[in-house]
């Protein structure tokens, strides 16, 4: 006797699936957003090109620089972009050089210094300039900033004068430090212009609870200022490394004193046939500017950024 079979009930979800083969394919994107995806596209190309081209234009002379500085003596001399060989050994010939290092321990002094000197002494300045009110003010500043159309040409050799004839420090990297610990225009104008955008209600506050100006510049405005300070610092540091000028004026009779500018140009002088090395040379003095911004570049661009909001 055969028991009858009941019939599986078939889920519904599984019964209103239609059929594989009945399934309606899902339409791909219409005319309309492919055009309007080709046109972002198409604008994100144009408004990037330029930034790409500037960005090739900054970069590719620092590539050719580290390219020739590895090549052979040879290849150097050549027309060819791409060492055959490389010659990291470059480097070691140039350090080894006779006054080298003796041109980055003076350049390391002079920059260090200056940037020290400059930022302690321009800061108090544009403190005053920036919070205190006292007659006279607006003429102070003018002053400041006609010193800046001055160039340093013009009291060149009275200046020399001074120096050589009365302090007796020709030959040396002083005459070019010590007038930096008495402010310089400029850091003390972007250092006003950045403290002008500090709220006076944090300096009023610190006045009431019994700080004096100095405690209340160094607790209160200097933590605040940190992007205007690092912005000027940078400023000045790079202006110390790549001054050219001075250590010819003060320095070029002391070998011992020059620093890596003005070395680069007797190295090159010697070595007018190795591009190789020469290309090497300039490398190694442009290293610590490059390393230098690269891992301050964020507190540079937020200080330059900020300073002058204010009038």
């Amino acid at each position: 006797m055969t028991t009858p079979t009941t019939p599986t009930a078939t889920p519904p979800s599984a019964a209103a699936r239609p059929p594989r083969a009945a399934r309606t394919p899902s339409p791909g994107p219409s005319p309309a957003s492919r055009r309007a995806r080709r046109k972002r596209v198409l604008h994100w190309i144009a408004v990037h090109s330029a930034a790409v081209a500037l960005a090739l234009a900054f970069v590719l002379p620092f590539v050719f620089v580290l390219l020739t500085s590895v090549m052979g003596d040879g290849q150097a001399m050549s027309g060819e972009l791409w060492p055959t060989s490389w010659h990291w050994e470059n480097y070691a010939k140039v350090f080894r050089t006779p006054g080298f290092l003796d041109w980055w321990r003076n350049s390391l002094m002079y920059a260090l210094l200056g940037t020290l000197f400059t930022v302690c002494s321009s800061l108090p300045v544009a403190y005053a300039l920036a919070k205190f009110r006292f007659r006279g003010r607006r003429t102070a500043m003018l002053l400041v900033i006609s010193t800046m159309m001055l160039p340093p040409q013009v009291i060149v050799v009275p200046m020399y004068l001074v120096w050589a004839q009365q302090f007796h420090l020709s030959g040396s990297l002083w005459p070019l430090i010590i007038p930096m610990a008495f402010g310089d225009a400029y850091s003390i104008f972007l250092l006003r212009q950045f403290l002008l955008t500090i709220p006076k209600e944090y300096i009023e506050s610190a006045r009431i609870d019994g700080c004096g100006e100095v405690r209340t510049l160094l607790r209160i405005v200097v933590p605040m200022a940190k992007p205007g300070i690092a912005a000027v610092a940078l400023f000045q540091f790079f202006y110390c490394w790549n001054d050219y000028f001075g250590p010819q004026i003060y320095a070029a009779q002391n070998p011992g004193a020059w620093t890596l500018s003005y070395g680069l140009e007797s190295f090159k002088s010697a070595h007018s046939v190795d591009w190789n090395l020469t290309m090497a040379a300039t490398l190694l003095v442009m290293a610590p500017v490059i390393i230098v911004f690269f891992f301050a570049q964020k507190a540079f661009v937020e200080g330059v950024t900020l300073t002058g909001v204010k009038g």
